[in-house]
C-alpha cells in the first residue's frame, strides 16, 4: 500500500472518497454531510487522516492514523 497525498486528487476523486468514507465508518447523526466532509478533509490537513491505495486490490482508502502515525 502507498500513502496518497490527498492534493493529489482532483476535487472529485477527493469529494469521493471522502463521502465512501463516511457512509462506511460513520453515522451522520450530530451534523450535516457536508459538516463532516470538512471535518475530515481538515484531519486530511492536519495529517490526522490518509489517503491509500492498495495496487493489488485496485482499491483507495481513507482511514485515521494511530498514534504512530499510520
Amino acid at each position: 500500500m502507498i500513502e496518497v497525498p490527498y492534493q493529489a486528487l482532483s476535487e472529485g476523486a477527493l469529494q469521493g472518497i471522502i463521502e465512501e468514507y463516511i457512509t462506511r465508518e460513520s453515522e451522520v447523526t450530530d451534523g450535516s454531510l457536508e459538516s463532516k466532509r470538512f471535518e475530515i478533509l481538515q484531519q486530511l490537513k492536519d495529517g490526522l487522516a490518509m489517503i491509500t491505495y492498495d495496487a493489488k486490490l485496485g482499491s483507495t482508502h481513507l482511514s485515521m492514523r494511530d498514534e504512530s502515525g499510520y
